[in-house]
């Protein structure tokens, strides 16, 4: 179960960046960012409501704030480069240094993965590059790597909140994301006018995006912290499949190379 939830939160995060990405070069980023993070909030606190906790810890709503501190950023700077045209760069960056720094904090925490599951991960990160076209663009390196660091300390901060709480920690995670985001936000306050179908848009992918979260953190409760990143990680595989299908994009070598590794990496981490 706990595969089959972290690549069902996989899905979630590639729908939302495919159309959060097209949303972020018709709107500014800033709104599209904070609106999402307000459509995450409703969300994650109606599915907290209902689905009860036993018992909700304050250190486990610490830890899902902490999370959503790196979901703020990391969605920030994400659209902002992804605005720009950069996606080439961000997306592989932000997708193979998260994912690198993730495992990692899981092996220091206790993780130890099989061998088969060490070998579906060394085959994630070459793959998450290749099928995101892994361009030559530098100017969206540091966007992708503040981002990727978000994303690392999103992943990390919510698997330490423990299962009692239920999805507080997630509900808790949202208002951070949106303190986090309202300084930038208020700066340029029109910037946030989107016309209300823009607006709504931007809720959506928000509520989107929790989603996946909630799933991650279920999957998190039932395998290595290692293992449910990297799944949940394999979602820019979507953006590039749906770029294929409906904007009738062109796929390269290395992407179809990058998707076939892609696959292989979730059978071997799903048998690990």
């Amino acid at each position: 179960m706990g595969p089959l939830l972290a690549l069902a939160s996989a899905v979630c995060y590639g729908i939302v960046d495919f159309s959060g990405g097209l949303l972020s070069r018709r709107a500014h980023f800033a709104a599209v960012t904070l609106l999402g993070q307000i459509g995450g909030l409703l969300l994650a606190t109606t599915a907290a409501l209902l689905l009860p906790a036993d018992s909700v810890r304050p250190v486990d709503l610490l830890w899902g704030a902490l999370s959503g501190v790196g979901s703020g950023a990391a969605m920030h700077f994400l659209n902002r480069g992804l605005s720009h045209g950069a996606m080439s760069v961000v997306v592989p960056v932000s997708a193979v240094t998260g994912v690198t720094l993730s495992v990692v904090c899981g092996v220091i925490l206790g993780d130890r993965p099989t061998a088969v599951a060490w070998l579906g991960i060394v085959l994630a990160a070459p793959a998450l590059w290749m099928v995101c076209g892994g361009g030559d663009d530098g100017g969206g390196v540091p966007a992708g790597l503040l981002a990727s660091a978000g994303v690392a300390l999103q992943y990390i901060a919510l698997a330490q909140a423990g299962a009692s709480s239920g999805l507080w920690p997630v509900a808790a995670a949202r208002v951070a994301a949106v303190l986090v985001l309202l300084p930038a936000a208020a700066r340029h306050p029109r910037r946030l006018g989107l016309p209300p179908v823009r607006a709504l848009q931007a809720v959506l992918v928000g509520a989107g995006a929790a989603l996946g979260l909630i799933l991650y953190l279920l999957a998190a409760q039932r395998q290595l912290l290692a293992v449910a990143v990297v799944l949940a990680s394999l979602y820019p595989a979507l953006p590039v499949i749906l770029g294929l299908a409906l904007l009738h994009e062109r796929l390269s070598r290395r992407q179809v190379a990058g998707l076939v590794g892609a696959g292989l990496a979730t059978v071997l981490l799903s048998l690990g």
